[in-house]
């Protein structure tokens, strides 16, 4: 964050939402300490899943390959407004997007000012190809307060090596909109983020990369590295420069996570993810759904945030996390 955003971000806390910080970040602390799950406090962060629509075919995406065993579709606001009105009072970060492109869900903007209106700090991210002249006066008239760009590519070569399917410059006449209506209605939001996902084929555009976020005059750059599912034998995708992988070789002829895979998740404590149909998740990693902790409207939030499901689950964490598939690709 940069220090403008970090003073939005301040202004969204309350006494309220301070006390469920302390209760949520003391438990976890005693949890990891005791080595069993002991749970305060109600998420303050919290991703809900607009669509699980998307028009790209990235290769390491479900929504991408179309690979998803769970049904798709788009949120209902019926659903979304029963979220938000149980969890809102406590929340205090809330991220519009899981799986798909969010700004393909028809009433998506209403959804922001609705979110706006109740003072969270909402955050969204997307490929960039849905923000036309309106749309991208909307995103800022919306009250969003951080947009992500994903741009992995500075040549339509280099960028639809893994954006199958994108075009570079629909991306970044997007951003120069954004960046146009800002200026126009005299806004400091949302916050642009310029991200960028470093791979085999865009390794070496890093340097023009941090050129071109100053050109366009984005409020800050992101270079992330990239999640692969396949890694253990190598794969075409994993940086040369290793700095910019999650993986590196093991010795012996195989791959592994550079980052030590600990028993603990702040995430499993902190936060939670809700698809378009309402099923709760422990994380971001579980993009197929297969940690399905329980579904909305059918039990309240409350009831599957205490719930014997969530419980084993956080225990099997802080206990022996290796078990969890969805764990083992993860650098947290």
């Amino acid at each position: 964050m940069q220090h403008r955003d970090i003073l939005h971000f301040i202004g969204k806390l309350s006494l309220r939402k301070l006390l469920n910080l302390v209760q949520l970040r003391s438990s976890y602390l005693l949890s990891t300490l005791l080595q069993r799950p002991i749970h305060w406090g109600m998420p303050m962060s919290l991703s809900i899943e607009p669509t699980t629509s998307c028009n790209l075919r990235c290769p390491e995406c479900p929504s991408g390959l179309r690979s998803f065993t769970r049904p798709t579709g788009h949120i209902q606001l019926e659903l979304y407004d029963y979220i938000l009105e149980q969890l809102a009072p406590k929340l205090l970060v809330l991220i519009l997007y899981f799986q798909g492109e969010p700004f393909i869900h028809p009433r998506f903007f209403e959804m922001i000012q609705r979110a706006a209106a109740k003072k969270l700090y909402t955050i969204t991210s997307t490929n960039g190809h849905f923000l036309s002249e309106e749309n991208a006066r909307k995103t800022v008239e919306s009250g969003l307060d951080r947009l992500i760009v994903s741009l992995d590519g500075l040549s339509q070569e280099t960028y639809s090596a893994y954006r199958k399917e994108g075009k570079l410059q629909e991306v970044l006449a997007g951003i120069q909109r954004l960046v146009k209506w800002k200026t126009k209605l005299k806004s400091h939001t949302p916050h642009i983020v310029l991200q960028f996902l470093v791979v085999r084929p865009n390794e070496h555009e890093i340097p023009a990369l941090k050129q071109l976020a100053r050109k366009l005059q984005v409020n800050e750059l992101q270079i992330k590295t990239a999640q692969i599912y396949e890694y253990e034998n190598g794969h075409p995708l994993i940086p040369l420069d290793l700095r910019y992988s999650r993986y590196k070789p093991d010795g012996q002829g195989k791959w592994k996570l550079k980052k030590a895979l600990r028993n603990r998740c702040l995430r499993l404590w902190q936060g939670a993810v809700i698809t378009w149909d309402g099923r709760v998740l422990p994380c971001c990693f579980d993009k197929d759904a297969q940690y399905q902790m329980g579904q909305m409207p059918l039990h309240s939030f409350r009831q599957i945030w205490k719930n014997e499901a969530y419980t084993s689950f956080r225990k099997q964490l802080i206990q022996n996390r290796r078990q969890i598939d969805i764990c083992r690709n993860c650098t947290e």
